[in-house]
């Protein structure tokens, strides 16, 4: 399936437009993240575009949402590793992580909100008027964006990654998009 025809079918499901945001900018993380590790960028961002594809069907029933993602995934067409890596992404399910896609999926989807926070939280509201070392500074306030499990952001290490180095690539690839993720200008 190309991204197009994937784009669609994640718009069909997410009428949610944070959540549609929120899933364009993993796609653009795990593309970077992808492109820094020498993988396979264009499968790492269908992963990160697709891996909250039930979540509106499922927001009431934590323990099924990224199952029925998975399953989802799996009925377009993608291939095990992509399945694999959206199924696991949901840490409740205590699944291993096996492959860099899927450690990575896992570490980006709360790393893209502290990011969007840190933005909302400076004067100009923008991606490019925030750098590394303030979203490094707001990552140890527990009380800001206590949604981005930072425990979660931290196994950016099962990659070989720095937190700042993941941090410093996941802000890099979201300003790319900012003007998709209204985070530009």
């Amino acid at each position: 399936m190309e991204r197009n025809a994937a784009l669609c079918e994640v718009r069909r499901l997410m009428t949610n437009e944070n959540l549609f945001k929120h899933a364009l900018a993993v796609e653009a993380v795990m593309a970077r993240l992808a492109a820094h590790l020498g993988a396979d960028a264009a499968r790492w961002a269908m992963a990160g575009l697709l891996h909250d594809i039930d979540y509106e069907a499922t927001k009431n029933d934590p323990d099924r949402h990224s199952l029925e993602s998975a399953e989802c995934v799996s009925k377009l067409g993608f291939d095990e590793e992509i399945v694999d890596a959206v199924r696991a992404h949901n840490g409740r399910h205590g699944l291993p992580r096996v492959t860099p896609m899927a450690k990575a999926l896992y570490a980006c989807d709360p790393l893209t909100g502290l990011i969007v926070a840190a933005a909302l939280i400076s004067p100009e509201r923008r991606l490019s008027a925030i750098d590394t070392a303030f979203i490094m500074n707001r990552f140890g306030e527990k009380s800001f964006a206590r949604g981005a499990n930072r425990d979660t952001i931290r196994a950016c290490s099962d990659l070989g990654l720095e937190l700042d180095e993941f941090v410093s690539l996941g802000l890099e690839a979201m300003k790319g998009i900012a003007g998709e993720l209204g985070l530009g200008g």
